[in-house]
C-alpha cells in the first residue's frame, strides 16, 4: 500500500524496484504484453525480436529506452540454437533457464551488455560454442563476463572444482562486478526450480547458497535478490519452521490491518501538512526477516515474564520515500515530534552509508497501546540502490578512464573495499580447501563496521574483528610490529573486539638496531584474528620464524667491565657510617634498595643491627611511627656492600614477544649483572618485570634506567618501595624489610634522585592509562 503525501515527486512513476512491498522477481506473462504492445514495438522501426524475447524487451526498455534490441535478438538466437535439444531436470527446454536468468537481471535494471552475457552464460560450458566465437560475435566485454561465470570442469579439478570455480569468479568480479551479479541471478533461478533436484543435492546447493552467495548478495547490496534466496534456502533446509512462519504470515494477511495502514495514513497527513513531499508505504517483511523477529520475541520475556508472541507491528515496517536528502531529516523531525522515539533505535545510514552502499534513516516510534513501529526514510535514489545495490549504479567505468577515478571512491561498483581485501588474501591461499574455509569464514559476518584511526584513516572491518585485524589491515609490516593498541583514547588489549565508530591507534615497536626484522606476532594472536588476511600473515610469520626461548644473561655483556672481584676472607668496609654506633652491623633494606647518593636513615633492629632505608620509603616511615629511633646515616665515599650495590627495578611495558630478552640484553649492555628476574602474569596488555641487579658503580643507575626505558614497549621504569599499609617483616638474617606476602609493590613511585629525560613523575602513572614511550609511534 502506497500513500502519497504533499506534492507529486517530479511526476516520476514508481517502478517495480521502487515499490514499497518487495515482490518476487517473477516472469511477466506473454499475455501481459498483448497485440497492442507488439504493434507498438514494431512501429518503432527497430528490427523485430523473437516472440520469446517480448516480455524481456518490455521490462528492459522500461529502464533502458535506447537499448540495442538487435544485439539481444542475436544473442538469443545463438543461445537457442546452441542449447537446442537440451533439457533441464524439470523437463523444460534448456533455453528457458538463460531466458529466466536474463529476465531477473532485466527487472533489476541491468544494462544490455549484461543481458547479452546472461543469455549466453551457459553456452561455453554446456555446448560446442567456444569463448573465441562469443568474443568474435559480441565483443571482448561479453566474452569476459561469460568466461567469468563458466564453471571449471570436474575432470580437471576433481573435488576442488567448486572452490576453484568460486575463486575464478571472485577474481573476475574484481575487474567487473557484473560477473557476480549474473552468477547470483543464475543461482536464484536454480533455487526456484530446486524441487526437481535430488534431496541430497538440494541440501548441498542450499548450504552453499547460504554460506557464500547470500552473503555476496548482501555485500553487493542486491536486497531483493538476497531476500528471495534466503526464503528458498529457509524452506529447503528448515521446511517445518518455514511452514509455521508462512502460516503466521497468511493468517496476518487474511485479517484487516488495524495498526500499520492507519499509522501510514496518519503519517502521510502529517507530512502533507508540513509540506514534505513523500510516499508512505507499508512494507511487509519477507519470511526469513519475520522468523528472525519471532526468535527475538521468543527470547525476550514480556511484562508477565513469559516469552512474547508475535505482535502486529512485527509483520511489516513503514517506508517513507522522499525527494531530497534534507527531506529525510524533515520526516525524522516530524516522527520524533509527534510520536515517542525509542532510545537506541535511531541509525543514520544517510550520513554514514553501509559498506554495501545502503543509505536510509532507521528509527522506531511508540504508538498508543505500547505498539512499536519501525520506520525507514530514504530518497528515491537511495531506495533504488537499497533494493538493487551495485546494479543501480550502472555499468563499471569503461576501460581507459579508471585511472582518473578517485582510489577511495567507494561508489564504484567494480571496486568495493571488501572485495579488494578478499582478493588480496585469496592469492595467498593456493590450497582449495583452505581457500573455501577462509571464504566461508570471511563471509560469515553479515555486516561490517567502520573504524577510524587517530590519523583520520577509515578502516572497513567485518563485525567481530579485533585490534589484531585492524593492525594487519594497515599493512603486514605494521601488523608484525604491533605491540599494543589504543581504542577511544584508552590503552587496550590486542584481543579487544572493535565496535562500529571506534577511534583506534595501533602502537608499533621500532625495528631492532642493526637488523630489519621486528619481534613479530605470537601464536596467541591467532585466537584473536578474525579476518583471513590477518590469520594468513601471522601463520606465514610463525612458519618462517620458529619460536626461540629468550636467553637471560645474568652477568656483564661481553666486552663490558665486570664488578671488581674480592679475595676470599677480605674484610669489606661498611657502605655507611651510623652516628653513635660505630661498628654496628648494617643491613641495606631490600624493599627500597638504597644506593649512593640516596638520602637514607637507619633504624635499630634485632641483634643490634641497623636497617638502612631511603628517607622516602614507607617501611622506614612506619618504623619511625612505631617508636623506632631514627639514626643518622651517611654513605662512606669508598664503602660498598659485600655483594655490591644491589638495586631492584620495576619495568612496566606493553606485553609483546621477546620483551624479556630485549630487557635483559639492555641491562647487560650497561655492564650490569642480573641477580634475579621476575615476570608477573600479563594483565590484558600490560606486564610488569622486576629485576634485582648488581651495579658495578652507583653512578651507573640513571644510565641503566634510561637504557631500559628505550626498549620498545617499555613505558615506565621505577624503583619500588614497600606499599602503603603493608607491615614490614624484620629479619635478623638480612636486616631488610620486604612487603607482606601477596601485596604488590605500588606503581609509579619514583626516586627523585634518579630523575632523567623520559622518566615520568608519580602523577603520570596513577589514575589514567599509561601512555607509550616516544620510541613507539602510531600507525
Amino acid at each position: 500500500m502506497t500513500i502519497e503525501a504533499g506534492q507529486s515527486l517530479a511526476g516520476q512513476p514508481t517502478t517495480a524496484r521502487q515499490a514499497g512491498a518487495r515482490r518476487p522477481l517473477g516472469e511477466l506473462g506473454r499475455a501481459a504484453l498483448g497485440r497492442a504492445g507488439r504493434a507498438a514495438l514494431l512501429a518503432t522501426g527497430r528490427p523485430p525480436v523473437p516472440d520469446a524475447l517480448e516480455p524481456l524487451v518490455r521490462v528492459h526498455r522500461r529502464h533502458h529506452p535506447q537499448a540495442d534490441l538487435g544485439l539481444l535478438a542475436r544473442a538469443y538466437r545463438l543461445a537457442e540454437a546452441s542449447h537446442r535439444g537440451q533439457k533441464r531436470k524439470s523437463g523444460e527446454p534448456y533455453i528457458t533457464h538463460p531466458l529466466a536468468v536474463t529476465m531477473i537481471l532485466a527487472q533489476l535494471g541491468a544494462g544490455t551488455t549484461t543481458l547479452v552475457a546472461s543469455l549466453l552464460h551457459d553456452t561455453v560450458e554446456d555446448t560446442d560454442l567456444t569463448l573465441d566465437q562469443v568474443g568474435a560475435g559480441f565483443g571482448p566485454e561479453v566474452a569476459y563476463l561469460v568466461d567469468g561465470v563458466t564453471k571449471l570442469e570436474k575432470v580437471d579439478f576433481g573435488a576442488a572444482a567448486e572452490a576453484e570455480t568460486f575463486r575464478k569468479m571472485l577474481v573476475a568480479t574484481g575487474d567487473d562486478v557484473r560477473v557476480m551479479v549474473i552468477k547470483l541471478a543464475d543461482r536464484l533461478h536454480n533455487m526456484r526450480t530446486i524441487r526437481h533436484m535430488k534431496p541430497a543435492s538440494q541440501v548441498r546447493i542450499a548450504k552453499v547458497t547460504r554460506d557464500v552467495l547470500i552473503p555476496l548478495a548482501e555485500r553487493l547490496g542486491i536486497q531483493v535478490l538476497k531476500a528471495e534466496l534466503e526464503d528458498i534456502v529457509f524452506a529447503t533446509l528448515h521446511p517445518e519452521e518455514h511452514a509455521r512462519t508462512r502460516a503466521l504470515m497468511a493468517g496476518h494477511e487474511a485479517e484487516p490491518d488495524t495498526l500499520l495502514e492507519p499509522f501510514a495514513r496518519q503519517l502521510a497527513r502529517q507530512l502533507a501538512e508540513t509540506g514534505v513531499a513523500a510516499e508512505v508505504t507499508v512494507r511487509p517483511r519477507h519470511c526469513v526477516s519475520l522468523h528472525r523477529v519471532l526468535l527475538e520475541r521468543a527470547a525476550a520475556p514480556g511484562p508477565d515474564g513469559r516469552p512474547q508472541g508475535p505482535q502486529p507491528a512485527d509483520f511489516g515496517r513503514l517506508l517513507v520515500v522522499v525527494e531530497e536528502n534534507a527531506d529525510c531529516y524533515a520526516v525524522l523531525g516530524e516522527l520524533h515530534t509527534c510520536w515517542t522515539p525509542l532510545p537506541g533505535e535511531f541509525k543514520d545510514f544517510v550520513a554514514a552509508p553501509k559498506f554495501n552502499l545502503y543509505q536510509s534513516l532507521h528509527t522506531a516510534v511508540a504508538l498508543e497501546g505500547r505498539a512499536v513501529v519501525e520506520v525507514l526514510v530514504r530518497t528515491r535514489r537511495m531506495h533504488e540502490v537499497a533494493e538493487t545495490g551495485v546494479v543501480a549504479l550502472g555499468d563499471p567505468t569503461p576501460a581507459g578512464t579508471a585511472q582518473d577515478a578517485d582510489e577511495l571512491d567507494r561508489t564504484d561498483p567494480a571496486r568495493p573495499g571488501w572485495l579488494s581485501r578478499l582478493l588480496e588474501w585469496q592469492q595467498e591461499t593456493p590450497d582449495p580447501d583452505a581457500f573455501w574455509s577462509a571464504l566461508t569464514a570471511d563471509l560469515a559476518g553479515d555486516r561490517e563496521i567502520t573504524v577510524v584511526t587517530e590519523t583520520g584513516e577509515t578502516l572497513q572491518l567485518r563485525a567481530g574483528a579485533s585490534c589484531v585485524d585492524a593492525a594487519y589491515l594497515l599493512g603486514e609490516e605494521t601488523g608484525h610490529r604491533c605491540i599494543g593498541a589504543r581504542v577511544n583514547g584508552r590503552l587496550t588489549a590486542l584481543s579487544t573486539v572493535l565496535q562500529d565508530g571506534d577511534v583506534l591507534a595501533v602502537l608499533t615497536e621500532n625495528l631492532p638496531a642493526g637488523g630489519s626484522q621486528p619481534s613479530g606476532p605470537s601464536p596467541e594472536w591467532l585466537a584473536h584474528a578474525r579476518t583471513p588476511a590477518a590469520r594468513l600473515a601471522i601463520e606465514r610469520w610463525l612458519a618462517d620464524h620458529p619460536a626461540r626461548l629468550p636467553v637471560v644473561r645474568t652477568g656483564p655483556a661481553g666486552g663490558q667491565p665486570a664488578p671488581p672481584a674480592h679475595r676470599a676472607g677480605e674484610r669489606r668496609a661498611a657502605p655507611v657510617t651510623v652516628a653513635g654506633r660505630p661498628g654496628a652491623p648494617v643491613r641495606l633494606a631490600r624493599c627500597c634498595t638504597p644506593v649512593p647518593p640516596d638520602e637514607v636513615a637507619g633504624y635499630p633492629i634485632r641483634g643490634g643491627a641497623v636497617a638502612v632505608h631511603r628517607t622516602s620509603c614507607p617501611a622506614g616511615q612506619r618504623l619511625r611511627a612505631d617508636g623506632r629511633a631514627e639514626l643518622e646515616v651517611r654513605w662512606r665515599p669508598e664503602g660498598a656492600p659485600a655483594a655490591g650495590h644491589r638495586v631492584t627495578l620495576l619495568a612496566e611495558a606493553l606485553n609483546r614477544p621477546r620483551l624479556l630478552a630485549d630487557l635483559t640484553a639492555a641491562i647487560s649492555g650497561e655492564g650490569v649483572g642480573i641477580v634475579s628476574a621476575e615476570v608477573e602474569p600479563p594483565q590484558e596488555l600490560r606486564v610488569r618485570h622486576t629485576y634485582t641487579v648488581e651495579l658495578p658503580e652507583p653512578g651507573t643507575l640513571p644510565a641503566l634506567m634510561r637504557a631500559m626505558l628505550k626498549v620498545s614497549g617499555v613505558y615506565d621504569v621505577s624503583r619500588p618501595h614497600a606499599p602503603e599499609g603493608a607491615r614490614p617483616r624484620h629479619s635478623g638474617g638480612n636486616g631488610g624489610d620486604r612487603p607482606a606476602p601477596g601485596v604488590r609493590p605500588s606503581w609509579g613511585i619514583h626516586d627523585r634522585s634518579t630523575a632523567f629525560t623520559g622518566h615520568r613523575g608519580p602523577g603520570d602513572s596513577r589514575g589514567s592509562a599509561p601512555q607509550p614511550h616516544s620510541d613507539q609511534r602510531t600507525e
